[in-house]
């Protein structure tokens, strides 16, 4: 908007400026409510101050004008991008300060996390515990490569991608020293993938059920039994200790018995932890040699 309050124009009678007294006759004057006066005396007495410079806004300079606040024409600009706002949308923010619609959108939007710039309407961004990401600005930690819209694993401060979050922080199976992803089960404080504790043998999985470790392997019952354990020179059957009875072995020389088939050949009197003879590869109480 221009002036509205004061006129410019040639004196063509006899006045005198309101403020300093010279004639004005034949000389550029300004009316403004009711008084004349000079050129000069309205920019020291008169003139409104502009918002922007902080200087008189003369008679000879075009006025523009909102709630109370002046401007001179060129200098009614952007504060962020300097583009003139005569005849174009503005907002007055704070510190009297004008901004062109394009800048006060981008002020006011939310900042990339990552690049710190403002996400305008319609750029693909993330959203995560409110923050907020263009979209190629979310990536992983480890390998900077490009999350996106794509699965992730939050970190405390750092997301990681599926791959460098496995091979970060998953733990790694004591067979196959791949990482454990999900499931998986442990055994002596070490984790297993499910399909990498099996059986030596028969090669079932063996979680949840009974086994029996021999050195560095695992075998389900039935395994153990038919070819691992030994086989008792009484009863001939296997030595399983840990899965019945046969909880306790007698071993002399290359042979092994279940504690309860150690006994007298003639009197069947239990030898373990007794006093026994072998004669003729026969185990006899100590008594029953003598009546034979």
């Amino acid at each position: 908007a221009g002036p509205g309050s004061y006129t410019v124009g040639t004196m063509s009678e006899r006045f005198d400026c309101h403020y300093c007294r010279d004639p004005l006759q034949g000389k550029k004057y300004v009316q403004k409510e009711g008084r004349h006066c000079c050129v000069k005396c309205f920019e020291k007495f008169c003139a409104n101050t502009c918002t922007e410079c902080k200087k008189p806004i003369g008679a000879d300079s075009k006025e523009l004008h909102f709630k109370n606040r002046y401007w001179h024409d060129n200098c009614f600009r952007c504060f962020k991008c300097y583009t003139s706002l005569v005849n174009e949308p503005f907002m007055l923010r704070e510190n009297n300060k004008v901004w062109c619609s394009n800048c006060t959108a981008a002020e006011d939007a939310p900042r990339c996390k990552g690049c710190f710039k403002p996400i305008i309407a319609g750029d693909q961004n993330v959203e995560y515990k409110k923050m907020v990401w263009h979209k190629d600005c979310f990536t992983c930690s480890q390998c900077r490569q490009v999350i996106g819209s794509g699965s992730f694993f939050p970190k405390g401060d750092e997301f990681y991608c599926v791959s460098c979050h496995e091979h970060k922080f998953a733990k790694t199976c004591a067979k196959c020293k791949n990482p454990i992803t999900s499931g998986g089960l442990t055994y002596q404080e070490k984790p297993w993938h499910s399909e990498c504790f099996i059986c030596s043998n028969c090669k079932k999985p063996l979680g949840g059920k009974r086994f029996t470790a021999v050195e560095d392997d695992f075998y389900c019952v039935e395994c153990y039994k038919e070819c691992v354990a030994k086989k008792c020179a009484g009863c001939k059957n296997p030595i399983t200790a840990g899965f019945g009875r046969g909880t306790s072995v007698v071993n002399y020389e290359d042979e092994s018995w279940h504690d309860y088939c150690f006994k007298c050949t003639k009197c069947a009197r239990g030898l373990a932890n007794k006093r026994f003879v072998c004669h003729n590869g026969k185990i006899y109480c100590a008594e029953c040699p003598k009546r034979l």
